[in-house]
């Protein structure tokens, strides 16, 4: 079995600790180096979607169950903005620990305001979907953790009037919810925006080089969806709960979340999957980090490679 894993934002501790089952694994296996990219980027061209942006306010509906249908989504997602003298900053969703009901009377607040024009729907706390009308064309990448330009925390693109009076009105909206006046008494910070990215129509197809997907990610899941290829949740378990459920052949994708820290990273999913490399139950291990540009393929004969000595990570490594 050739058991892929795609791990964003590994690297994005300076400096990153140590991780020494990923830095024998680095070590004894081959590098090589690419171009960065986000994990959208990453993504669109693994699965042969040639749309740019990528569709993720489509594609993040199908995962979701919300049928997309031919119709324009973009991804919306709510986050809390701060603009002074000096520029601005955001909290992107990720950050914010929003409840799934917060989440439910927000959209349901915006949707009665909007009518039909914009129909806004959540996919999780965090991942906020809404489909427009009439085709809304917006520029803009998956949020960035901060911003100090303040046009930088705008979206671009050839409806870029239309999309700021969208945000505009969207804020107005969330000023002094009921849902934000909680959160301030909670001493938390409010959800005074939303981030449009994402812009699109659904692909009309996909295609993977995987037999399955395991993901928390809802673009990565839209995509496995729109391919026909099995998909599932990271289980709780890490690799040796995967390795419970998962077939003995073909090739298989991980997508890891970084968010929970690299040392359980290493506990929950590198260490195991050293150890079935070693164990001949995983015959390669493949581990990329797009927005570092780095990548690593380790077999189990490459482990015999002793005089490759580990070293500490980063990016560019």
């Amino acid at each position: 079995m050739h058991v892929e894993l795609l791990a964003p934002g590994l690297f994005a501790a300076a400096p990153p600790p140590r991780m020494p089952a990923l830095e024998l694994l680095a070590a004894r296996g081959r590098a090589a180096h690419q171009e960065p990219r986000s994990l959208e980027g990453w993504l669109a061209e693994a699965f042969g979607v040639g749309q740019r942006p990528l569709p993720a306010g489509a594609l993040t509906a199908l995962a979701s169950g919300q049928p997309p249908d031919e119709a324009f989504w973009m991804r919306a997602d709510p986050m809390h903005l701060e603009v002074g003298p000096q520029g601005g900053s955001i909290a992107p969703a990720a950050s914010l620990n929003i409840g799934r009901e917060e989440a439910e009377q927000l959209v349901t607040s915006l949707n009665a305001h909007f009518d039909e024009e914009y129909f806004w729907f959540a996919a999780r706390g965090d991942a906020w979907c809404v489909r427009a009308r009439t085709e809304l064309a917006v520029a803009a990448d998956a949020p960035l953790q901060e911003s100090v330009d303040p046009a930088g925390l705008l979206p671009q693109g050839a409806s870029v009037s239309r999309a700021h009076g969208l945000i505009t009105e969207v804020q107005m909206l969330l000023h002094g919810h009921p849902v934000n006046q909680a959160r301030e008494q909670r001493g938390v910070a409010t959800l005074n925006s939303v981030w449009l990215w994402g812009a699109g129509c659904l692909p009309r197809s996909a295609r993977s080089p995987w037999q399955s997907v395991t993901t928390h990610h809802a673009v990565a899941t839209g995509l496995a969806t729109l391919a026909g290829v099995p998909h599932h949740a990271l289980p709780s378990g890490g690799a040796a709960s995967w390795l419970e459920q998962a077939p003995r052949d073909g090739r298989h994708l991980c997508i890891l979340d970084a968010a929970g820290g690299t040392a359980a990273l290493e506990a929950s999913w590198f260490a195991p999957l050293l150890a079935a490399l070693r164990a001949e139950r995983v015959g390669m291990i493949t581990l990329c980090v797009p927005d570092a540009g780095c990548r690593w393929e380790t077999t189990r004969g490459d482990l015999r490679r002793f005089w490759r000595r580990a070293r500490p990570l980063r990016a560019g490594t």
